[in-house]
């Protein structure tokens, strides 16, 4: 997933404080740091604004990253775990080999926060959530309070990630479908796929889409069938929508116009299809949009998380202790 002038808009976005009416996990709390590390949030934010700022890119770089580690055991930060010989490392599954980065990123802002704490006080699950938070924000999104007190796994499965984080390739049922086993319902899916309103695409993700998909625009195919061939070119990048750096609604405007790069960004507007509605709405409606999405990232932020003596405090997010 990709994130990212025209910062009226980047203001007007960050103002939007999101409130929530879902229920939040009990063992998680947005001051679970202030006694054990009241730096903890600032020295996130400031490196994350640090790595944006050097490569517009990495905000949704890490967005995605937390997008990839909550579909996978929960958001525990299995995600960032090496290959061993007890971990099938996630890295190597299919949606996150070659194309989920930002590690080294992750690395360095672990390493600032732990100098900042004193010592390792603030789990790789939580850098994680609170880093995607920050790249929206520094990207011209909404921000809202994290909640924090998520523990680190110990294990990894390169198999549920093969198989629960959706394919580009999916159908609207299925995607409906994905999205509910994480506890997430339609409107959830519908908001957090508004994550593509900054990032790229590589070629082999949407190839299919651009030669056989039937509910697209012929110019827009045009556009993409020439630096994504019939053959070759696989990792030759295309932004997910017109602004891939600035956090906006052009991603839904151009659903509105049959140009969605991925086959699951087009699926979420069918002229008459169950998602329509709130791809117009969000359209013309970037309130509507920033609040909802700050909603979605809150929740999907609560799957399952490990807490209490559960899990461990990575001292180094790539291996357990």
């Amino acid at each position: 997933m990709g994130l990212l002038g025209s910062f009226c808009i980047r203001a007007f976005f960050a103002l939007a404080l999101a409130t929530t009416a879902l229920p939040l996990s009990a063992s998680l709390s947005p001051y679970y740091y202030d006694k054990t590390c009241p730096n903890a949030l600032k020295t996130i934010k400031s490196a994350v604004e640090e790595a944006v700022r050097e490569e517009r890119r990495m905000g949704a770089s890490l967005l995605r990253l937390h997008f990839h580690d909550c579909f996978v055991l929960g958001c525990d930060a299995s995600v960032l775990l090496d290959p061993a010989p007890t971990i099938d490392s996630e890295k190597n599954a299919i949606p996150n080999k070659g194309s989920l980065r930002g590690f080294e990123v992750v690395d360095k802002i672990k390493a600032k926060v732990d100098q900042a704490c004193g010592k390792p006080v603030v789990s790789c699950a939580d850098i994680l959530a609170v880093a995607a938070r920050d790249s929206v924000v520094a990207l011209g999104g909404p921000t809202w309070q994290v909640q924090l007190g998520r523990r680190d796994s110990t294990t990894a499965s390169r198999t549920k990630a093969n198989t629960d984080i959706p394919s580009p390739f999916l159908d609207l049922p299925a995607l409906i479908n994905n999205f509910g086993k994480q506890g997430l319902d339609v409107n959830d899916l519908v908001a957090l796929s508004g994550g593509h309103t900054v990032g790229f695409a590589k070629c082999r993700t949407f190839r299919e889409r651009i030669y056989n998909d039937t509910n697209i625009d012929p110019t827009f195919r045009r556009q993409r069938q020439a630096t994504c061939p019939r053959k070759g070119g696989d990792e030759n990048l295309a932004p997910l929508d017109p602004t891939p750096v600035i956090f906006d609604t052009k991603y839904f405007s151009n659903l509105v116009q049959k140009k969605g790069l991925l086959h699951t960004d087009q699926e979420l507007y069918k002229y008459g299809g169950q998602t329509d509605g709130l791809v117009r709405k969000y359209s013309t409606n970037a309130g509507a949009f920033s609040t909802d999405f700050a909603d979605s990232m809150i929740k999907m932020g609560n799957i399952n998380p490990l807490t209490g003596s559960q899990g461990q405090i990575r001292v180094n997010c790539r291996k357990v202790n």
